[in-house]
């Protein structure tokens, strides 16, 4: 059987679980092994952060050369150049693999991100991929932690008044920007009314293909 390795870069084994149990409909074909980063902090906030924890996702990568291909579950895709660099399996990032998806179902897509910080490093990624053009806009929660995306009932209040001015601003598909979400995609998509593409679901469909392919 394929295996696919699930990286998630923060020190969250809350935000693991919520992979592991986001993941486990996929399986069959393909087996998920989902890690964390224990060094890493339990969310990724700052440009520190990141640069630290691509480092630790490219350590786990050489750690693993057995899997056949890697998805790096965090929206800032820490490390991926560097990751792509390494090994010759596939990699995918949760934030670009989201955004091609959202693009696959909606002519405009927007991004619910943890805080602002987020904001202007992931415009930085969708300038680079050359989609700035599609997108309906991008809004934080203030800088709330990973777990509590996918956990809390006062921070999911938040998210959806955000997903609606969002839709309001033009979006028909909604990218949610922390693989933390992961336990509220389908309660968001039924509440919004509109697509919302859970990032690592994205990346673990691309991975699926290009490991089986």
């Amino acid at each position: 059987m394929k295996r696919i390795l699930v990286i998630n870069p923060n020190s969250s084994t809350a935000v693991t679980e919520g992979l592991r149990e986001a993941l486990a409909p996929f399986e069959g074909s393909v087996r998920f092994d989902c890690i964390e980063i224990a060094e890493s902090p339990a969310t990724i906030f700052t440009e520190e952060d990141v640069a630290r924890a691509g480092l630790g996702v490219a350590e786990r990568i050489r750690q693993n050369p057995g899997a056949d291909g890697y998805i790096i579950a965090c929206f800032s895709d820490p490390g991926l150049d560097l990751a792509r660099s390494i090994t010759a399996k596939p990699v995918f990032g949760c934030q670009e693999a989201g955004i091609l998806t959202a693009m696959a179902r909606a002519d405009r897509f927007a991004i619910v991100a943890l805080g602002p910080a987020s904001v202007a490093r992931h415009m930085r990624r969708m300038r680079a991929m050359g989609v700035l053009g599609r997108l309906a806009g991008e809004l934080d929660l203030g800088g709330v932690s990973a777990e509590d995306a996918g956990r809390s009932d006062a921070v999911y209040a938040c998210t959806l008044a955000v997903g609606q001015e969002l839709v309001r601003m033009g979006a028909g598909a909604l990218v949610p920007g922390c693989a933390g979400f992961a336990p509220r995609r389908a309660q968001l998509e039924r509440d919004l009314g509109i697509a919302v593409v859970d990032p690592v679901l994205a990346a673990a469909g691309m991975a699926m293909g290009a490991v089986l392919a």
